[in-house]
């Protein structure tokens, strides 16, 4: 049986490219707690890429689907990211986090609210 090796290199710098260049681009829109929060959902995604790099195609495509989503997510009034698509970003990573085993990296906080959560905020997540 041959076993093809996966290289991670390419793969993993462009979901990373993405990240950051989405991130700079809210920086120039967002402030605040807003910012705040897309930075940290960034910090998540970049190390969840990097962890699962090596992880199996099923993990690497969640990863994928979950850099996507917070890039992509545009609402009809600009380019950037609302308060809600953000809030809907951190879901969705944190979903990501949690299922892919790493809930060291789930975001807190929500737009507005600081970074602190309440235990009613915890206790809603899926």
């Amino acid at each position: 049986m041959v076993v093809e090796e996966w290289s991670s290199g390419p793969a993993t710098d462009v979901l990373i490219r993405k990240v950051d260049s989405h991130v700079a681009t809210l920086r120039a829109g967002l402030h605040g707690a807003e910012l705040e929060l897309a930075e940290r959902l960034a910090g998540c995604l970049r190390e969840l890429v990097v962890t699962t790099a090596q992880a199996s195609a099923a993990d690497r495509a969640q990863v994928r689907a979950a850099v996507h989503y917070f890039v992509l997510r545009r609402e009809s009034r600009g380019r950037l990211l609302s308060v809600r698509s953000l809030a809907a970003a951190q879901r969705l990573v944190n979903r990501a986090a949690s299922q892919l085993g790493r809930p060291d990296l789930m975001v807190e906080g929500r737009p507005g609210r600081g970074a602190a959560s309440s235990p009613a905020d915890a206790a809603a997540r899926p």
